[in-house]
């Protein structure tokens, strides 16, 4: 695993950034935590990512957190895929 950044799944309405930063925190160095909002609603939207200081925390928090409970619900985590780019068909 050579990134640090982390996609987290299946996060309650009632996590907030701050939360899922502290949560994480066990597993190393947090440099942030963000969870994605709906701009309509402001609402989250059920997911977020999360920015370990190395791959080497980042390895240590799916192996340690995914499937975890954080405010009742069972996180999905694993390592952030790219953002796709290409629009076109």
């Amino acid at each position: 695993m050579e990134n640090s950044r982390l996609y987290v799944g299946n996060l309650s309405y009632d996590t907030n950034d701050e939360g899922l930063k502290n949560h994480f925190s066990q597993c190393g160095e947090v440099k942030s935590a963000s969870i994605i909002m709906n701009k309509m609603t402001g609402r989250s939207k059920g997911f977020g990512f999360v920015d370990m200081a190395s791959a080497e925390d980042a390895k240590k928090a799916i192996e340690t957190l995914n499937g975890q409970e954080l405010d009742g619900r069972k996180l999905t985590v694993d390592e952030a895929r790219p953002m796709n780019t290409d629009f076109q068909n």
